[in-house]
């Protein structure tokens, strides 16, 4: 069993992060997910919410995920995302301002996208 695995994180616009991880938590339709090296092939729907990366390197990637699928074989992970963005991208105040919004205008959908960006944002800070 290998100690690290290759993932790469892709938007439907671009590549959002690639590299070696040894842990990846992502949640999925059913449920949250960690997947190590050596980990059973899976093929699974993600769900909104923060996919959380150990590089190898010891550091935590954290992004703000909407939706796609998670793919696993040969040590190899793909989370193909219809949208995506790192933590670090992640304009704190702007998305607060989002999320009062979406609340006042009782706006579900909206409301659980800036909240999926805050958490992220906020996971690493």
């Amino acid at each position: 069993m290998a100690a690290e695995l290759h993932v790469a994180l892709v938007a439907a616009d671009r590549e959002v992060w690639s590299g070696e991880a040894t842990l990846v938590v992502a949640r999925t339709t059913s449920g949250d997910i960690g997947v190590m090296p050596g980990h059973q092939p899976l093929l699974g729907v993600l769900e909104s919410g923060p996919v959380t990366i150990r590089t190898s390197g010891g550091e935590t990637v954290v992004a703000a995920v909407h939706g796609g699928f998670i793919s696993f074989a040969d040590n190899k992970l793909s989370l193909l995302a219809e949208i995506a963005e790192l933590a670090d991208e992640i304009d704190v105040q702007r998305v607060e301002q989002e999320l009062a919004r979406a609340k006042a205008e009782d706006d579900a959908v909206a409301q659980r996208r800036a909240d999926v960006r805050l958490r992220a944002a906020t996971a690493t800070r």
